[in-house]
């Protein structure tokens, strides 16, 4: 039930990349994760093209909407209506209330959005939501198949 995950987190700010696996580190959670900065690259990353053609296919990506290139919102729409990619769990990184709501009112849905932490202290917690995440929603849903 705890087997680890491959998280594939899109996130354009370097800052931001190093808090979110220095946290995941921290945490002590033995789940990988790949880091890419733009919604091209993403792509990319999850049909395993390119410079990805060897990478594991994500168990949840992390998203985060405003990217440079494809923007998040185009990368979850591609996502979500390719067959073979529309049961990959990705999780909307919003900066505020406001911002899932500007990724619903494009009428597509993620499966869970969460507030990216401010303070980097907070990003421990941040991590522990995504794993709860995980857990309860992804992984319950696999059992009760």
């Amino acid at each position: 039930m705890n087997d680890p995950i491959d998280i594939l987190l899109v996130e354009p700010n370097p800052g931001d990349t190093r808090l979110f696996t220095e946290s995941f580190d921290e945490a002590n959670l033995t789940n990988s994760i790949a880091t890419v900065s733009d919604g091209d690259a993403a792509l990319d990353f999850v049909h395993q093209r390119g410079d990805y053609e060897d990478a594991t296919d994500p168990d949840l990506v992390l998203l985060e909407p405003q990217l440079p290139g494809k923007s998040g919102i185009e990368v979850l729409s591609e996502l979500k209506n390719e067959p073979a990619l529309r049961d990959l769990p990705v999780v909307i990184l919003t900066s505020s209330d406001m911002g899932e709501e500007i990724v619903k009112s494009h009428g597509i849905d993620a499966d869970h959005y969460s507030q990216k932490p401010v303070e980097p202290e907070d990003f421990i917690e941040f991590v522990q939501e995504i794993e709860e995440f995980w857990l309860t929603i992804v992984q319950g849903e696999s059992t009760d198949r």
